[in-house]
């Protein structure tokens, strides 16, 4: 989803321990884009941050500890969902902040490198599922008042509406390498908008 592109273009009120964070995570964010996640060392994430290697492995532990703390904060700094009155316009917003995210030279990077490496490494799996899930549940709440609206029918699992908008944009990505284009976004806001209101959806 849409993302805030600079993970420490502004550093949280809270002191030391905040700056250490953002630094730690920028870090961690400039070593999984560069190295990925196999490659990515809590040494080397101390040095590039200039804090100490204690303060990382007892705050962190791991590198999955430095990843799932990372996807909390991208969670964090994404823009709030949608809230036009309309679902066509919601869900064109949610298709388009997916395609801005991925086509963006760093925050892509990042989503790529979490991608390939929860193919393999259950714990980076389960750092990139909560992060979607999180966003997921967010966006949810759009197609919930639209079926409060009238808008789609009753029963419609809002869930699957938004996993449906973005499952074509991220096969594009990762199984068929195809440019992940405003076009393409348009394209599954309208499949998966008359699949909805024919009852597609309906749990």
């Amino acid at each position: 989803m849409e993302q805030s592109s600079r993970l420490a273009g502004t550093v949280r009120p809270g002191g030391r321990t905040a700056r250490v964070r953002a630094a730690v995570l920028q870090a961690t964010q400039d070593e999984l884009v560069e190295h990925g996640f196999h490659g990515l060392t809590m040494d080397q994430v101390a040095a590039r941050a200039g804090v100490g290697k204690t303060t990382v492995y007892r705050r962190w532990g791991s590198r999955a500890g430095l990843v799932t703390d990372l996807m909390t904060e991208l969670a964090d700094q994404s823009s709030p969902r949608a809230d036009t009155g309309s679902i066509e316009a919601d869900l064109r917003a949610n298709a388009l902040s997916v395609c801005e995210a991925v086509n963006d030279g760093r925050l892509g990077a990042t989503f790529q490198a979490m991608i390939a490496a929860a193919t393999s490494d259950e714990q980076a799996a389960g750092a990139l599922r909560a992060f979607y899930l999180r966003r997921i549940d967010e966006w949810a709440s759009v197609v919930e008042l639209a079926v409060a609206r009238g808008e789609l029918p009753a029963g419609t699992d809002a869930t699957e509406v938004i996993r449906a908008v973005s499952a074509p944009l991220y096969y594009r990505l990762v199984v068929t390498r195809e440019p992940v284009t405003p076009e393409a976004a348009e394209r599954s806001v309208v499949r998966t908008l008359a699949a909805a209101r024919a009852g597609a959806f309906i749990s």
